[in-house]
């Protein structure tokens, strides 16, 4: 008799990435006693202990690390089943996963999920956020079926298709507070490296992350998303490159000081980007709404603003 379930296993991979059984039970909408009795039912008809009770923290045994590592695989192909299954008997998934970068707030989608909400099909939405290479990750890896505004290029090896979206320009400054601000030279890589740097760290977990206008050795500050960055330098914290949008608002309300640089960081280029051959009629449909032109500047609508902070 088969002693695992797909219900099992999508526990345990919770779990394992919430870090306790309750916060499992909060993502999964189950109550703790149903975690529990799970757990612990699948421990016995396994005969091995899967978690390491630490209190309310719980860690993977090295059975349990070998059990979710191959029981996401499975998790996965039940996934695609269901959307294939979905797919033949109606055209529509079941789900779709948008991923955006973080820099964007994903408010900026709300008219679009009001548009498809009122096509009264039964497609699930999910939206999820990602930084720099970590929004190709999560195509590439299935936690997302669509891309919009995934910065810079995608990673090499294909099985995706991208079309670009538009630039956005980025401009150096800092508060008038830092040392920086009374500079009156071109900023050099000596002016800069006894300063701290703010970055938005890159989320991926398995791709090379990506490094944008830190120097070696320098002190630096790695936050989630560019709120946190723009928050950070109108404090006055450190120094960094920032969206033209964002910065010359900041700059006109004399919040911030734009500053030349030897070494400027080049436009970024953001993409629509999706996984080849898993076509299914809601995917169609954000590809065409997001395909017309001027879908960017909706985008660059929702980057944050002084006036947000």
């Amino acid at each position: 008799m088969l002693r695992l379930s797909l219900e099992a296993l999508q526990i345990v991979d919770a779990i394992d990435r919430r870090g306790s059984f309750s916060a499992a039970g909060k993502e999964l909408h189950r109550v703790p006693s149903t975690i529990s009795y799970t757990v612990n039912k699948l421990e016995d008809d396994l005969g091995v202990q899967v978690f390491e009770r630490h209190g309310p923290r719980v860690v993977l045994t090295a059975a349990g690390a070998e059990l979710l590592k191959e029981g996401r695989y499975l998790l996965r192909a039940a996934q695609d089943l269901e959307h294939r299954v979905r797919r033949v008997a109606s055209g529509w998934e079941t789900e779709l996963t948008v991923g955006m970068d973080s820099m964007f707030a994903a408010c900026a989608l709300q008219d679009d999920i009001s548009a498809f909400y009122g096509l009264g099909q039964q497609t699930r939405l999910r939206l999820m956020q990602e930084a720099l290479s970590g929004t190709w990750e999560a195509l590439l890896d299935r936690r997302a079926d669509l891309l919009i505004g995934a910065a810079g290029e995608g990673p090499a090896g294909g099985g995706y298709v991208s079309h670009a979206l538009g630039q956005m320009e980025f401009v150096f400054c800092v508060a008038p507070s830092h040392p920086l601000a009374a500079e009156t030279a071109v900023l050099e890589r000596g002016h800069l490296q006894p300063y701290r740097a703010i970055s938005v760290a890159d989320s991926a977990r398995k791709l090379p992350p990506r490094t944008v206008g830190l120097l070696l050795g320098q002190d630096s500050l790695s936050v989630p998303d560019m709120q946190s960055k723009l928050r950070y330098q109108l404090a006055g914290t450190g120094f960094g490159f920032l969206p033209a949008p964002c910065a010359r608002a900041a700059i006109a309300a004399g919040l911030l000081v734009e500053k030349a640089v030897a070494e400027p960081k080049p436009p970024e280029t953001f993409y629509l980007a999706w996984r080849t051959g898993e076509m299914g009629a809601a995917l169609a449909w954000w590809l065409e709404r997001w395909q017309q032109p001027q879908r960017f500047a909706r985008l660059l609508g929702h980057l944050p603003r002084p006036a947000l902070i």
